[in-house]
Parts: C-alpha cells; structure tokens; sequence
C-alpha cells in the first residue's frame, strides 16, 4: 500500500505557542508521535522561525509547510505577504527546510466577487511558477465559499482551469459543509494535492431552552448551526475512503486540523485524532 505521512496543522496550537513557546509546542506533537507539522496563524518572527528549526532538529519534525497570504486579509491591514515581504518568506521556508507555502484562504474583501478572485488566482499562479524556481510549491487552501456556482461551474473547478503551477490544498470539511462528496471530489485534482487536511465533521449537539421556544429566531438560529469541526474519526466522515481517494490524487500528507475544539485542550484532541488513525491501520504513517 502507498504510504503518506500524517501531521498536524498548528493553527489550532497557536495559543500554544503564545503561551509556552514553539519549541516545547512541538515537543508535545513530538511526544504525540507526530513528525509533520504546516505551520499557520504563527507570528515568523526570528525568535519562532528559529525555534521551529530547533525543535525540527532535536525531534525529527518536518516542517512541511508554512502560510504566508499572497496580499493582506484586508485593506490596510499590516501582515506579512508574498507581495510585500516575498524575499524574507521565501529565506523562512528555506530556513526550515520546507517544501510548500501555502495560502490559508481569499482576502476577505475579494469574496463573492468572481472576477477579483480569478485576478487573484492570477497572480497566484505567477507567483508560484516564481517560486518554483526557488524550488518552492505553492499551494492554496480551500473552505466552502470556492463551490460557489458560476454558470454551473465551481469557482474552485475555475482556479484549476486557469492554472498549472499552483497546487490546491483540499480540506475535507468544507468539502463537505459546500454539500460535495470529498471521496468524490479529490480524485478531479489528481497531481495537484500533495496536502490534504483531515478535518472530521459532526453533527453537534441542540440544547433547547425555555427561552428558545419563546424566541423562535433564536432556535432555529440553533438548529440550523450545529455543524462542528471534529476530532477525526469523531464525525460522519469515512476517513479511510477519503484517505484512499487522496492517495490515488497524488496526496503525500495528511495535515490534522480542528478550526475549534469546544473548550478543550488541542493537545488531547490531537491524541484522540492520532489514536483513532492509528485504529484505523494507519500507525505507520506517523
């Protein structure tokens, strides 16, 4: 069986970081027994890009990939982007050893505009056959805004038409919160998903009040929000179908991510993560 390697997306530890730093964040990944990290939502100061190397080093950690946006979330907002800051982007990634840069998602104020979006992918790709010079990848990350229809056809389908170098990193949540079957959809982009984020999805619980049924707005604003970011094999997903799927894509790692984790601690949740793949048959990958 074709082998890939699983690891963790460290959004969900950036509290982590903040609170006892990078290197001792990924020594806990370390004692998890996770050996991938990508890392996003984490400042690259030198003190971080040093200490993730660090850590990288001491515990056989590969920095698979780092997030840097192609422009600023938002006008006016100050945040390290390919744009502005490519030089000091690309001498990090080098720095750590790493494969990929990756874009954790469209500016804000571009969304629902196709035609500034298809500009954005643009320069998207011109950035990524630059940076494949560099020996760099560069890969976007998809939610559910890009299954938006356009004349029939998904706004994702248009990125992939109109580019060769840019890769697409597909996250199997949104996949599914967009209402598209991720077993399904992650074999049309076959060599271009080297990274895929397992993200699991469930069904969370309705607690009704008293007051809910005064306030009907109010209840169905419940009901119709229960959707929840779950450990993986905790939601209705088949990971190992969607597993499959991505290998016979072309996919090389399996980045775990969870946007939220309901009050409880990233760690543990990562530990029920890695014990459900590893039941799974999937020890090795670790």
């Amino acid at each position: 069986m074709t082998q890939g390697k699983i690891g963790v997306q460290m959004m969900m530890l950036k509290g982590k970081v903040e609170e006892i730093g990078a290197y001792e964040t990924m020594k806990k990944l370390h004692d998890l027994g996770f050996s991938s990290v990508e890392v996003s939502q984490i400042p690259m100061t030198s003190e971080n890009v040093s200490e993730l190397k660090r850590a990288s080093d001491d515990f056989g950690i590969d920095i698979t990939a780092i997030t840097a946006p192609l422009e600023p979330r938002m006008p006016g907002l100050k945040q390290e982007n390919l744009t502005d800051h490519y030089d000091k982007i690309v001498a990090d990634c080098k720095a750590l050893d790493c494969d990929f840069i990756r874009i954790g998602m469209l500016p804000f104020s571009i969304m629902g505009d196709k035609d500034k979006i298809m500009d954005f992918i643009h320069r998207a790709e011109e950035t990524a056959v630059k940076l494949a010079e560099e020996g760099i990848k560069l890969y976007y990350h998809t939610h559910h805004i890009e299954f938006q229809r356009y004349d029939g056809t998904f706004l994702l389908d248009l990125m992939k038409q109109n580019t060769s170098k840019l890769g697409f990193e597909l996250d199997v949540h949104w996949i599914q919160r967009a209402g598209v079957n991720p077993v399904d959809f992650i074999t049309q982009y076959k060599d271009r998903v080297d990274l895929i984020h397992l993200k699991d999805y469930r069904i969370g619980e309705l607690n009704v009040t008293d007051d809910d049924l005064k306030d009907m707005p109010a209840f169905f604003n419940k009901f119709v929000n229960l959707i929840e970011f779950a450990e993986v094999g905790e939601g209705n997903l088949n990971i190992p179908a969607i597993i499959d799927a991505s290998l016979e894509a072309g996919a090389k790692y399996f980045l775990i991510e969870q946007d939220d984790t309901y009050g409880r601690d990233p760690f543990d949740c990562l530990h029920d993560s890695a014990e459900n793949l590893r039941k799974m048959g999937y020890a090795d990958w670790f």
